[in-house]
């Protein structure tokens, strides 16, 4: 695709491999069900112990291939100094407009243990997507005209400080994507070396089969809305419950 061409969706976070990390999931299945999805890396995440801005930058590339996504970027934010700002949000801002999507997924919560970058993500994407209907103001944004982005999502993260309560969540069924989901995390071999590469592949399967669970699914990812989402068929909402009853419906039960 062009750095013009419309997105139906884009998902958004501070390094490469956080999207993957939290969100390869969906992204995958959002792609197999056809929808135009792009990836927005606000920083190359450089400097880190083993990697480079090359290194990032192919990982970044073999993961986003692995995944199916119609566009990924990197913008080129400051990684370790990334705060919500004007001019982040701006550049930010600036990519949704030209992308045009009707949704913004982002990363949500604080990570005190790990990057303060994540939060200021956050904060930047919900600013972004505020500005990017913003008139009269254009020039801020290389002259790109104004959209409205119908929906902001959120992805929590598993071990953010805050037990946060959101107006709604759903989890979406990742079963059939979550090895393309590990194998996508994996293409970053300057950050998830040897054994830690194990672990990390651990975490997301665990994590995974938790939030799967609570939604009758093998392995699930959750999302959150700051606002109730408006349904027209609830049953087409509900679903199936795909947690295996202890008997089959379909025949008699066994006799005494």
């Amino acid at each position: 695709m062009g750095d013009s061409d419309p997105l139906d969706i884009v998902f958004t976070a501070p390094h490469p491999d956080d999207l993957e990390i939290g969100m390869g999931g969906a992204i995958a299945k959002l792609v197999d069900l056809g929808y135009r999805v792009g990836m927005l890396h606000m920083t190359s995440g450089e400097p880190t112990p083993r990697g480079t801005l090359e290194t990032r930058a192919k990982e970044s590339a073999a993961a986003a291939e692995i995944l199916g996504v119609a566009h990924v970027q990197t913008i080129g934010l400051t990684n370790r100094e990334l705060m919500d700002g004007p001019e982040p949000r701006y550049k930010v801002a600036t990519v949704l407009r030209r992308h045009r999507p009707k949704i913004l997924v982002t990363m949500a919560g604080r990570t005190p243990s790990a990057s303060p970058d994540h939060y200021q993500a956050q904060l930047i994407a919900e600013a972004a997507r505020f500005y990017s209907q913003l008139t009269k103001w254009d020039d801020r944004f290389e002259n790109t005209k104004p959209h409205r982005i119908d929906h902001l999502v959120y992805r929590p993260v598993p071990i953010a400080a805050e037990v946060t309560h959101y107006h709604s969540r759903f989890v979406v069924d990742i079963t059939d994507t979550i090895d393309r989901k590990v194998a996508a995390v994996r293409c970053y071999e300057s950050q998830f070396a040897d054994e830690r590469i194990d672990r990390i592949a651990q975490y997301i399967r665990a994590n995974a089969a938790t939030e799967g669970m609570s939604a009758g699914v093998a392995f699930g990812e959750g999302y959150a809305l700051p606002r109730a989402p408006g349904v027209t068929d609830m049953v087409a909402m509900l679903g199936d419950w795909k947690i295996p009853p202890p008997f089959d419906p379909k025949s008699p039960p066994p006799s005494p």
